[in-house]
C-alpha cells in the first residue's frame, strides 16, 4: 500500500525534523519547561514537550491521507468524517496535554478532560455499537456505546499511557508496539481509516525515539504520553478492533493496581546507583518499574525500558495471533 508508507514517511520526516527545533526552542525560553531525569545519578534538567514533535508528525501523516483522498491523487479511499473527528479528539487530548505540562493540573481533573475530548467521536456515534464476547455471544451496546464507551476508551487509554512513563524512551517505546500492533490488525481487516491513524503515529514515535532514547535529549511530557493512548483508543474504536485494544492496554492494568498500592502517590523512580536502578523493599513495588528493578536486584535504564516494552510486545503477538486465528 502506496498511501501507507507515504503517511509514515511524512510523519516520520516532520517529527524528524520538529524535534531539534524544540529541543533548541524550549532550552532557550523564557518558560522553564524542563523535566527532572530522576534515574540519573545528577538529575538532569532536560527539555520536555517532546511531544509536539509527535503531535505535529501525527497531524502532518494524517492530513497529508486526507489529501490524497479528497483530491483522488491515489486510489485512497477514505471516511473523512471519521478521520476529522478522530483527529479532533487527538488534538483537544493534545491541547490538555500542554495544559497539564505547563501548569500540572490535578490528577482527579486530568482524569475528567478526556470525556470532553471524545465529544467529536460521540457526536457522529463513531464504531459499531455491538460487540461479541467468549460465552456471552453479541451484545448490542445501543446508545451506551458513544454515550459511555466511547469516552470511557478514551480516558482510559489517555491516563493508561500517562501512567506508566517515567524513564528514557519507555512512552515511546511502547506506543510504537501498540501502534503498529493496531496497524498491523486494521490492515489484515481492511480498516483503512484506523490504519492510517496508527501508521501516521507510528511513523511520528520512530523519529520521537532518535532523540528520547537514552540518554534522553528530550522528554515526551503529558502532551506526547495522554496523545499516544488517545491514537490507540481513536484507532481502535475506527477499526471496530475493541478487543485487540483491551489486551494491549492489560500491561497498564498491572501498572494501575501497582500504583494504587501506593495511593497514586509514588513516582517511578526509586534509587540510583552509579548506572543502575535499584528498588530493594518488596514494599515498595509501587510500578512495574520498580518490579524489574527489584527481580534483577538492580538494572540499567535501557534494559529496564526494553525489558517493559518487550512485556507489551508479548501482549502485542498474543494479540495478533488471537486475531490470525479467529478467536477475536
Amino acid at each position: 500500500m502506496l498511501e501507507l508508507l507515504v503517511v509514515l514517511v511524512a510523519s516520520f520526516l516532520v517529527t524528524f525534523f520538529v524535534t531539534p527545533q524544540l529541543i533548541r526552542k524550549i532550552s532557550r525560553a523564557r518558560i522553564r519547561i524542563f523535566g527532572r531525569d530522576m534515574n540519573k545519578p545528577d538529575h538532569p534538567d532536560v527539555p520536555e514537550m517532546g511531544g509536539l514533535g509527535v503531535v505535529a508528525g501525527f497531524v502532518a501523516g494524517v492530513l497529508l491521507a486526507v489529501a490524497l483522498s479528497t483530491f483522488h491523487i491515489t486510489g485512497i479511499s477514505l471516511n473523512l468524517t471519521y478521520l476529522l473527528a478522530g483527529l479532533s479528539t487527538v488534538l483537544i487530548m493534545a491541547l490538555v496535554g500542554i495544559f497539564d505540562d505547563l501548569l500540572v493540573m490535578r490528577q482527579s481533573v486530568k482524569a475528567a478532560l478526556p470525556l470532553l475530548a471524545s465529544l467529536p467521536l460521540v457526536a457522529i456515534k463513531l464504531g459499531d455499537t455491538r460487540m461479541t464476547f467468549p460465552f456471552l455471544g453479541e451484545i448490542n451496546f445501543g446508545l451506551l456505546f458513544p454515550l459511555f464507551l466511547i469516552p470511557l476508551a478514551i480516558t482510559g487509554a489517555s491516563n493508561a499511557t500517562n501512567m506508566l512513563a517515567g524513564f528514557n524512551g519507555l512512552e515511546a517505546g511502547l506506543g510504537l508496539v501498540m501502534t503498529t500492533t493496531v496497524g498491523i490488525a486494521a490492515l489484515a481487516l481492511g480498516r483503512t481509516e484506523a490504519v492510517i491513524i496508527s501508521f501516521a503515529m507510528v511513523g511520528a514515535l520512530i523519529a520521537f525515539l532518535r532523540y528520547n532514547w537514552y540518554p534522553a535529549r528530550i522528554l515526551i511530557g503529558d502532551v506526547g504520553t495522554l496523545t499516544i493512548g488517545t491514537v490507540v483508543a481513536v484507532a481502535v474504536i475506527v477499526g471496530n478492533m475493541e478487543k485487540v485494544g483491551i489486551i494491549l492496554i492489560l500491561p497498564f492494568f498491572a501498572e494501575l493496581y501497582l500504583k494504587a498500592r501506593s495511593r497514586f502517590k509514588a513516582q517511578s523512580w526509586c534509587e540510583v546507583h552509579g548506572h543502575k536502578l535499584y528498588c530493594q523493599k518488596k514494599k515498595e513495588i509501587y510500578g512495574l518499574g520498580r518490579l524489574v528493578m527489584y527481580l534483577s536486584n538492580g538494572i540499567t535504564e535501557e534494559k529496564l525500558v526494553l525489558s517493559l516494552i518487550g512485556l507489551e510486545a508479548v501482549f502485542a503477538v498474543f494479540a495478533l495471533a488471537a486475531l490470525a486465528y479467529g478467536i477475536l
